[in-house]
């Protein structure tokens, strides 16, 4: 009896067999380059239909928020519109070359340059530019742009920055990669920055070394940082600037302007917050929005609208210069402003008003067994952190393999670092109350089980075509490559 699994394409291959015939070459031979062939090519023999029914069958294994509930915390995997894709796909956005002249882009300048427009009335930012290309590469764009205002004012002994315990793993990583000093600054019982200690770190002699701080609003916690003004106030008061890290703004969009609050730089996620797909390596969208004191200092070129309906790149002032070759990832910012305008204002708010009421009803569905680690008594934001304990020696890692089996996508593990054996979960504003309950049953069943047969979870999962892994090994030793170590491979059982 054969394994029903689907075999490596390799294993598959059957001399003789072709997939495509070439027709005949209509062009003179040229003679090969012989330093460049290989002798051995050991590349697999397949009819088409084989290839075909092999890679369908792969898709159907991966994971998609198309297919199933994808709650995975600060990273807002919602649905993305197909309309969005139809735009992107237009053949007057799909076909234009990134070094035409600017004469002969009119239209794509245009809606770059009326994004720009709307991520500022968005934001209260007073400049914007698309370049970055993602989260990540949005805050070092803003980290280096705050460094470049301190260079310019022949500042240089503005090294370091501030970093709530809460925040993403990449901003200290961002500080490093700027020459920044990352100093963490501790939360307080609410999960809030500790104020005490922020004003300790930007007083005396210290204010003089105080590049800034970067913070997320709402945090990694899913709440709202009810001080933010004030906390603002006491940095820019020793000589700092503030980033904002806008990776949870899907929660604000809407209803509040981080530039009227203070924040000199922030980058959005235009591939989370303003729905264009995320995950599988990309492509995204850091757009990065300033205030007064960096506008002159974003990376460039920007787009700037001219006398007769014209549109055309410029550089800014003190542009830190550019951090992406051309000018951003075209597609993803032809989704966003696909997705802003189908929404319009009042939709922008209402999408965050949504996220906000997913995330709390589905908080309060599985509050007695995953009870929020902070924030009690009040609303979460888009997301909630809990810290749940099942005993019987079950751990997060366990109720996460376990959802696997009820068919959902677990949600961010172990992080924010601050909260003990994390469930991180936003379940974002697109999925419907039936699915938020379905997901809540299953995590109050695996709860049940965690007290009556715990070793289930702990061997979890078991419905799929590969079990447990050992995630250690499989992190410090992967397999990068397929190699063909059995060319004979049996697969009889």
């Amino acid at each position: 009896m054969k394994n029903l699994e689907t075999p490596l394409v390799f294993e598959m291959s059957v001399s003789g067999r072709q997939g495509v015939s070439l027709p005949k070459h209509d062009v003179e031979e040229t003679a090969l380059p012989q330093h460049l062939l290989r002798e051995n090519l050991d590349l697999p023999e397949l009819d088409e239909l084989s290839v075909v029914r092999h890679f369908t069958n792969l898709s159907q294994k991966n994971f998609s928020v198309d297919g199933q509930f994808y709650p995975l915390g600060s990273c807002t995997m919602k649905y993305n519109p197909k309309m969005n894709e139809e735009a992107a796909a237009m053949p007057g956005f799909r076909r234009t070359h990134p070094l035409l002249p600017e004469s002969m882009t009119q239209g794509s300048l245009e809606l770059m340059y009326k994004l720009q427009e709307s991520l500022k009335e968005i934001t209260g930012f007073t400049g914007f530019s698309l370049q970055p290309a993602a989260g990540a590469h949005g805050e070092l764009t803003g980290i280096l742009m705050i460094k470049a205002y301190h260079q310019s004012k022949g500042d240089a002994k503005r090294v370091r920055v501030l970093i709530p315990d809460s925040a993403h793993g990449t901003n200290p990583a961002t500080c490093s990669m700027a020459g920044f000093i990352a100093e963490t600054i501790p939360s307080d019982e609410t999960g809030a920055v500790k104020l005490d200690a922020l004003r300790e770190a930007c007083s005396g002699e210290k204010a003089e070394t105080l590049a800034g701080l970067m913070i997320t609003n709402p945090s990694t916690l899913g709440l709202f940082e009810r001080n933010i003004q004030e906390i603002i106030g006491i940095v820019h008061e020793a000589g700092g600037l503030v980033y904002g890290d806008g990776a949870n703004m899907n929660a604000l969009i809407g209803i509040v302007k981080p530039g009227e609050l203070g924040f000199d730089v922030m980058h959005l996620n235009l591939h989370k917050t303003f729905s264009t797909p995320h995950g599988g390596g990309g492509p995204g969208s850091g757009a990065v929005g300033a205030g007064p004191l960096l506008e002159d200092f974003l990376p460039g070129p920007i787009i700037v609208e001219k006398e007769g309906d014209a549109y055309a790149f410029v550089t800014p002032l003190k542009s830190i210069g550019r951090v992406k070759s051309f000018n951003g990832n075209f597609s993803v910012l032809v989704k966003t402003f696909a997705y802003i305008l189908s929404l319009g204002s009042k939709g922008i708010r209402r999408a965050a008003e949504y996220a906000v009421l997913n995330a709390n009803y589905l908080k309060a569905l599985i509050k007695d067994n995953y009870p929020a680690a902070y924030g009690e008594g009040r609303p979460c934001m888009h997301e909630f952190a809990s810290s749940p304990n099942l005993g019987n020696d079950v751990h997060t890692l366990d109720i996460a393999k376990r959802l696997i089996d009820y068919g959902f996508h677990p949600p961010t593990i172990y992080f924010p670092l601050i909260v003990k054996e994390s469930l991180m979960i936003e379940p974002t504003e697109t999925e419907s109350k039936e699915t938020l309950e379905a997901f809540a049953e299953a995590l109050n069943v695996i709860a049940e089980e965690a007290k009556t047969n715990p070793e289930l979870l702990k061997a979890a999962p078991h419905d799929t075509p590969v079990s447990r892994l050992d995630e250690t090994t499989a992190a410090r030793k992967p397999v990068l490559c397929w190699r063909m170590l059995i060319k004979n491979c049996e697969q009889a059982v």
